[in-house]
């Protein structure tokens, strides 16, 4: 049987628009460094080129054979350069914020964050397939089912969201196991209950960090005006921050959006990239895109990435095996959430959280590890009954 072609083909035109956009918007940044023009292209073009190559060299092989060696290779290697990686020398590793997330390798870095996201999501269905099931329980036997998954993400989180300072990644990974687990055969009431404990998690990890609080007195600085406008000013005075930090990147989004209108600038020639909108070719690579191609653009390009959900999650639900089902369905909850994380925080929505787009934002680890998770599905896709 043959792989998906159309999502091959879907995926790679969503690479091939980021290393557009990765000549395209990271103008100012060039300029400031005083990088070659070519600097982001040249690489995104090479990483791309090889995201592609990988892709489809993955979907020629058997899932029967090689996906479990796969999965279970990057789940754990990933899991141990993570515990690792904060006592490497900093000629090994790159820092950002204060934490260490990149290892240095000759002419690049590598996440392994991005990696272990693909082999937490093998690593949750070829288990889920072996512990759960649709048979009835009772929410306590339920609960002592999932408590070894969860002693699991309690190290997922002191390995990314302390010792990375990276609490958005453990949000789109806890909303995967969640909605993972609820397919996998667990109750609606157990779903519910992993859903409010996921939601106090992140309310501690919040307030136990100050730079967490300021990101979240900054997005609300941006909509208090027009939600306490709904409000009695009794109520609306409390609820009003005062002190709140300048929205700046948020305030510069969404200008770029409003510029952008319909049809857009034009490739090139987006002004809100030049020096306001700073690192436009990463996290806020949608606003630029909207800016430069306008409303209609972005309409494409989310229509092509909902497609690729939709065939992901096709793929899914024509798989025989329960793992292969399971598998596809995460790494299409892993394009779903980081998507929607990304455009809500980008038009304040909600608070900014740092995930990058699926295949478009400048970030070689992010769109290779991505790229490896398509080509395992892709290999699942010769088995599915499309």
């Amino acid at each position: 049987m043959e792989t998906d072609k159309i999502l091959f083909s879907l995926c790679t035109f969503a690479i091939f628009v980021g290393i557009v956009f990765s000549l395209s918007l990271p103008v100012f940044t060039t300029l400031f460094f005083d990088y070659s023009e070519y600097h982001f292209f040249i690489r995104q073009f090479a990483v791309g080129m090889i995201c592609v190559t990988v892709m489809w060299m993955l979907s020629q092989l058997d899932p029967d054979k090689f996906l479990s060696t796969i999965g279970f290779t990057i789940f754990l290697s990933c899991l141990f350069l993570m515990g690792i990686m904060h006592y490497l020398p900093e000629s090994l590793v790159t820092s950002a914020g204060g934490a260490k997330r990149w290892i240095r390798l000759p002419g690049f870095s590598l996440a392994p964050v991005e990696f272990f996201k693909i082999g937490f999501v093998y690593f949750l269905a070829w288990s889920f397939a072996r512990k759960l099931n649709n048979n009835k329980k009772t929410l306590t036997e339920e609960i002592k089912l999932i408590l070894p998954y969860i002693a699991v993400f309690i190290l997922v989180i002191y390995l990314i969201a302390v010792m990375q300072n990276d609490l958005g990644q453990v949000v789109v990974l806890a909303l995967t196991l969640a909605v993972m687990a609820f397919f996998a055969g667990t109750s609606l009431q157990l779903f519910m209950l992993a859903i409010l404990g996921s939601v106090f998690v992140f309310l501690i990890a919040i307030f136990s960090s100050t730079h967490r609080i300021i990101r979240i007195k900054t997005w609300w600085a941006t909509i208090q005006n027009m939600v306490l406008s709904l409000f009695p000013e009794s109520i609306a005075s409390v609820l009003r921050v005062e002190d709140a930090p300048e929205p700046y990147q948020i305030s510069h989004s969404l200008n770029a959006i409003k510029h952008g209108g319909v049809f857009g600038e034009g490739i090139g020639n987006g002004m809100l990239k030049l020096g306001y909108l700073s690192e436009v070719h990463t996290d806020f690579v949608l606003a630029g895109i909207a800016e430069e191609m306008g409303a209609l653009g972005v309409t494409v390009l989310t229509l092509v990435i909902i497609t690729i959900i939709y065939r992901i999650f096709k793929i899914a639900s024509r798989s025989p095996n329960k793992v292969y089902y399971l598998f596809s369905l995460g790494i299409g909850l892993l394009i779903v959430f980081s998507f929607l994380m990304n455009s809500y925080g980008i038009t304040s929505i909600t608070p900014i959280k740092g995930i990058s787009v699926p295949f478009i934002s400048y970030g070689g680890s992010s769109i290779l590890a991505l790229s490896v998770g398509i080509g395992m599905v892709l290999m699942i896709s010769k088995k599915a009954k499309l």
